[in-house]
């Protein structure tokens, strides 16, 4: 998959919605880093690719918006490496 991937906002809100077991409309837009661990784990085997994150980007992730960018780079250098 060549280009910008697939992954939106609303993607990354279901996700977190399963691991809180809260209605997506629930999920805050605030992100942990038990959180984060299960998105970045969801978003590899969704798109079968080990997403090779700095701790820098992974520092930066702060919010649902702060993930789907990071994850949107991410991507797009695995699709293209």
């Amino acid at each position: 998959m060549a280009g910008q991937p697939d992954l939106g906002r609303a993607d990354l809100v279901t996700m977190l919605a399963e691991l809180t077991q809260k209605p997506a409309a629930e999920v805050g837009d605030r992100i942990g880093s038990i959180e984060l661990a299960w998105l970045v784990h969801l978003v590899e085997q969704r798109y079968e690719r080990q997403l090779d994150l700095t701790d820098d980007q992974l520092a930066g992730i702060r919010t649902v918006d702060d993930a789907l960018a990071v994850f949107r780079t991410a991507l797009t250098a695995a699709a293209d490496g």
